[in-house]
């Protein structure tokens, strides 16, 4: 019986400590809308559609970016693209996502780029349109995209 009552007080005070753990656990935090796209004019590399995809954890925060309508010229391989994404605040000013993080290309395979990391406060609504987006490739090929209007369904608002 002794075995017993030990073993379901060592039960209890696990369950305990597995909800407190959870109460006190960091959560992440929500960025609305979670998706959005914007058209973009890339010069001579073409432009269109873009999807933005952006995700929050606390004050750090991360923006990716596909498009099909704008492709890799040549192969490309895993994380040797360096990008910047440019979003503007509201209330002015712009907050910068940076990376080198892209998935394996072949030539004529849709551009992707991110996850870029940025740094947010509570409260940013940032928006593509008035941004830009800049990617290098081997040093010397860059692309640089500006959003033609607004994003849809609007701008990116942290928590």
């Amino acid at each position: 019986m002794r075995g017993k009552r030990f073993g379901t007080g060592v039960s209890l005070a696990a369950g305990a400590l597995a909800v407190c753990g959870l109460a006190f656990a960091p959560t992440a935090a929500a960025v609305a809308p979670g998706t959005a796209t914007v058209t973009a004019d890339c010069g001579s590399y073409g432009g269109g559609e873009a999807t933005l995809t952006a995700t929050q954890n606390g004050t750090s925060a991360t923006v990716t970016l596909t498009t099909s309508s704008v492709t890799a010229p040549v192969s490309i391989g895993q994380d040797s693209l360096v990008s910047e994404l440019a979003l503007v605040k509201a209330g002015g000013g712009t907050t910068v996502f940076k990376g080198t993080k892209n998935p394996a290309m072949a030539a004529g395979d849709p551009l992707e780029v991110g996850p870029l990391s940025g740094t947010v406060a509570s409260g940013d609504s940032l928006e593509a349109y008035g941004g830009s987006l800049k990617v290098t490739a081997f040093g010397f090929i860059t692309i640089t995209c500006k959003a033609t209007g607004p994003q849809a369904p609007g701008p990116f608002v942290f928590d």
